[in-house]
């Protein structure tokens, strides 16, 4: 768990979420999913602030702190959401792009499973 002012990043790894939490309350969440192959890629499916929450950097915060996560485990970031993929685009330094390789079979797993998320 990592902390930004008063909200704290949760990493449930079982149901594949990355939650904000603020006062106790789910403030934003990216859905994810782990890459069934080597490298074992974090893949970010979705992100969505909650509403009353908006505004103040906490979608921001969740994808810096997803890419925190993949670089302590030593994994790349596959950013099919959207609005990870703008804010990699954004903060390069922070958000190393993934190899093709590791893109595509992150799109197979998931056409593959739309459960994924």
């Amino acid at each position: 768990m990592s902390q930004n002012g008063s909200v704290k990043f949760v990493d449930d790894r079982a149901s594949g979420r990355l939650r904000a939490v603020e006062d106790g309350v789910v403030a934003g969440t990216i859905a994810y999913f782990v890459l069934a192959e080597a490298p074992h890629a974090l893949v970010a499916v979705h992100t969505v602030v909650e509403p009353g929450h908006e505004g103040r950097g906490i979608a921001g915060s969740l994808v810096k702190t997803f890419y925190g996560i993949a670089a302590d485990e030593g994994v790349p970031v596959v950013p099919l959401c959207p609005y990870a993929a703008a804010w990699a685009a954004k903060h390069p330094e922070q958000a190393p792009e993934a190899p093709a390789g590791v893109v595509a079979a992150a799109k197979a797993q998931l056409a593959s499973d739309p459960g994924l998320w």
